[in-house]
């Protein structure tokens, strides 16, 4: 069984831990870089398939538009798309995410590798 209370008096301790050696200042910017392309794609695809599954409720419950059945059914369909792109979204940052991490993998572990035999 894992002493979780020691697990995380680890944690807590490397926070506090100085770290200002170059290589951890490295490894934490490959690790940044590794996950921001997922990241930025995921916010600015999530927010953009937002705004288009409310406008598509805003035409097809006739708040805004001329309350014709030509917005209506436009509406709907943008509603569709909507939602299909929020439904698409995770599974996309998913892979993203994975190939991003598999990009820089090699000089992740690489540099952990020398700093954990660093460690005293």
């Amino acid at each position: 069984m894992m002493n979780t209370d020691k697990i995380y008096a680890e944690s807590i301790a490397n926070e506090y831990a100085p770290k200002d050696t170059s290589k951890v200042v490295a490894l934490r910017k490959l690790d940044r870089k590794a996950k921001s392309k997922a990241n930025i794609f995921a916010y600015s695809f999530g927010v953009v398939m937002t705004l288009v599954l409310g406008v598509g409720m805003c035409l097809s419950m006739q708040v805004v538009g001329d309350g014709s059945l030509f917005m209506m059914g436009g509406g709907i369909l943008l509603g569709i798309l909507g939602l299909a792109g929020v439904g698409v979204n995770y599974p996309i940052y998913k892979k993203l995410l994975q190939s991003g991490k598999d990009k820089y993998a090699f000089e992740i572990m690489q540099l952990a590798r020398e700093i954990s035999e660093s460690a005293p």
